[in-house]
């Protein structure tokens, strides 16, 4: 052989050997074609019915039978092609007969009445949420009847925990099948969930092959790995490197109004709390346009009440007594007084215990500036930092106030919130509200259809809390996006915060 022939052939054999690496590094990595979402809540189970971080439904992994629209705030079909009902009690729902589950098994009335019933087993929240008394499935119809007349029950279908999974297939925690576009891969609890397309999804198989769902809780750590291009997609990056992120060449930072509230959630079981000018003296110390201006930069609405003031819903509040000297003034109705710079009641100081935790950044810096404000008002408060707050509070009653970051109208309803937060047997009735006047509102309200009627009972409601003082809402926060816009395609970041890896999400 000529040396011209070995040195081609040599060439052949190169050009090969890479081939094969790119091959092999692209079939590791799931190719170009592939995103990676850093959120900010980390998840030890993938339990769409019971996973109070949705990662299930935010992964593309399940759907429920009803998506809520987030430009019109209007509910329409998802695995639910229609829906009626003549009284408000019976629905009669008519569902997709083109879908599968990511094994291949049929979506079906018998399979979508197992996974409601096994939603309500397993979630008492669920299970109160849709107050449903039976359910029937014949072919691809569902008939569903409630306790109780109930008109907005198909906007309770949005909610994530009644995603629809085949229950047939029994790791819910590790490996959920669901109906949407990413089947799950692998699952490293508190870590990632990997993603692989489902060709045969109904809506059209995903523009991406691939796709990784993963956590960090840490603010910093997410800005950092954007920078450094371990992520493409964060979720909530730290306020401080929103300038650093915007002055980086293709990266896209957006700030999104939603339905979210930032509040200082009050134990009402707490003997100190069950006085009202004491809850006034606490909410009156908070400063929320200084903590929107120095925590968010700006990126927030400072909150009046539990809903943003685009609402019709949202009440026009009277005008609040706020600062140190009005604090003082509530504690003093409540019988205390300030001896050698200590609030006190009968001898007995006035110390609180507040959660907070470091999943939403901002919560631990708002504790601070409420413990740093109260001590200048004598009273002392412990903060203990939390991982899982809906667990903790349901099952500990030893603190006094939390903060916490809830969704507030995510159906664009007032129904959801007021429901979860102060109805007694309500998911997220962690202050404990147990009030008959403000109970029989809330069922005044689930039973009326007309939405200009619901509107205006919903008012009611939040005024009558406001009166109360039963909670204090400190801010509505934006959702901050940041993302690689010379590679990502497509993305949408969702007021409702519901839907994030979709079939349309692309690479460039």
């Amino acid at each position: 052989m000529g040396k011209l022939s070995q040195t081609f052939t040599v060439f052949i054999l190169a050009v090969l050997l890479l081939a094969a690496c790119s091959s092999e590094t692209a079939e590791q990595t799931g190719g170009k074609n592939e995103i990676n979402l850093l959120f900010n809540f980390a998840t030890s189970s993938l339990d769409p019915n019971v996973d109070t971080s949705y990662v299930s439904l935010r992964a593309g992994i399940t759907e429920t039978l009803v998506h809520l629209n987030d430009e019109s705030l209007k509910i329409e079909p998802w695995l639910a092609e229609s829906w009626t009902s003549e009284d408000g009690q019976t629905w009669t729902i008519q569902l997709r007969n083109d879908v599968t589950f990511q094994n291949g098994n049929p979506m079906d009335g018998a399979a979508v009445k197992a996974s409601l019933e096994r939603a309500m087993k397993d979630s008492v929240a669920i299970k109160n949420a849709l107050r449903i008394e039976s359910i029937e499935a014949e072919g691809h119809t569902l008939t569903i009847k409630t306790e109780v007349p109930f008109p907005e029950f198909p906007s309770e279908l949005v909610h994530p925990n009644t995603s629809i999974i085949d229950v047939s297939e029994t790791d819910f925690v590790n490996k959920p099948v669901g109906t949407g576009p990413f089947a799950v891969s692998s699952f490293t609890p508190g870590t990632a969930v990997k993603l692989e397309r489902y060709d045969g999804y109904w809506d059209g198989a995903a523009l991406l092959e691939t796709a990784t769902f993963s956590f960090n809780e840490d603010a910093n750590a997410r800005s950092l790995a954007l920078q450094s291009g371990d992520a493409d997609i964060v979720f909530r990056p730290e306020v401080e490197s929103l300038d650093s992120l915007k002055a980086m060449e293709g990266v896209e930072v957006e700030s999104t109004s939603t339905f979210r509230v930032h509040q200082m959630t009050m134990n009402l079981q707490r003997k100190p709390l069950q006085d009202i000018n004491v809850r006034k003296a606490l909410d009156a110390l908070i400063d929320r346009q200084m903590i929107s201006d120095t925590i968010l930069k700006g990126h927030a609405e400072v909150a009046a009440g539990p809903f943003p003031s685009s609402f019709s819903f949202a009440p026009d509040y009277p005008e609040k007594q706020s600062g140190m000297d009005a604090a003082r003034n509530f504690l003093k109705e409540a019988g205390y007084t300030e001896t050698n710079g200590v609030m006190q009641k009968d001898g007995k100081p006035l110390e609180l215990t507040m959660l907070t935790y470091s999943a939403r950044a901002d919560l631990p810096l708002i504790a601070q500036i409420f413990q740093s404000d109260a001590k200048q008002l004598g009273i002392q408060v412990t903060i203990q930092q939390i991982e899982i707050p809906e667990e903790y509070m349901a099952a500990n009653r030893d603190w006094d106030l939390t903060t916490y970051s809830n969704l507030t109208a995510p159906r664009g309803d007032a129904g959801y919130y007021l429901n979860a937060t102060y109805h007694p047997k309500g998911a997220l009735n962690f202050s404990g509200a147990d009030d008959d006047q403000l109970t029989e509102m809330i069922d005044q309200l689930n039973s009326t259809v007309g939405q200009q009627e619901r509107s205006d009972i919903a008012e009611e409601i939040a005024a009558y809390v406001d009166e109360q003082v039963y909670n204090s809402f400190i801010l509505h926060p934006n959702t901050l996006v940041a993302y690689n816009s010379d590679k990502v395609k497509n993305w949408v970041t969702s007021r409702s915060e519901y839907y994030m890896l979709t079939n349309k999400l692309d690479v460039n």
